[in-house]
C-alpha cells in the first residue's frame, strides 16, 4: 500500500501530472521541450522531474549535452492504469491539448528535430 500512496504523493502536483501525460502521449522529451509545453521556467520542470525519478516514474538518460527524459517501465497493475489513463482519459483535457500545442511549436535544437521526423 506505501507504493500506491508514495506514487499518488508524487503525482499531487498539477504541473507533474501534466509532464507524465506528456510523457505517455509522446514518449521521450527533453527539459526544454516540456517547459515550453507547459509555459514554466526549465528549473522548475527540472524540480518536478527530480521527484518523478525519485518516486520511479521517469527515467532519464544523456543524449549529448540533452537529457532525455521518459516515463519508467510499470512496476505493477497501477503503474499500467495510470499510464492507461494519462492516455486515453487525459489526453483530450484541455490543458493537454494546449500543453501539446506548445509543445508541437517549440523550438529546442536536437529535441524539436527528433521529434518533429
Amino acid at each position: 500500500m506505501q507504493e500506491a500512496a508514495d506514487l499518488f504523493k508524487a503525482l499531487s502536483d498539477p504541473h507533474r501530472v501534466r509532464l507524465a501525460i506528456l510523457l505517455a502521449l509522446r514518449g521521450e522529451l527533453c527539459v526544454c521541450e516540456m517547459a515550453a509545453a507547459l509555459g514554466v521556467p526549465e528549473y522548475k520542470i527540472s524540480r518536478h522531474l527530480s521527484v518523478l525519478r525519485s518516486a520511479g516514474i521517469v527515467e532519464a538518460r544523456r543524449d549529448g549535452t540533452w537529457m532525455q527524459y521518459k516515463l519508467s517501465a510499470p512496476r505493477h497493475r497501477l503503474d499500467e492504469c495510470l499510464r492507461e489513463c494519462f492516455r486515453d482519459c487525459l489526453a483530450n483535457h484541455r490543458t493537454v491539448q494546449a500543453d501539446l500545442q506548445r509543445l508541437a511549436q517549440a523550438n529546442c535544437g536536437e529535441g524539436a528535430t527528433r521529434r518533429a521526423s
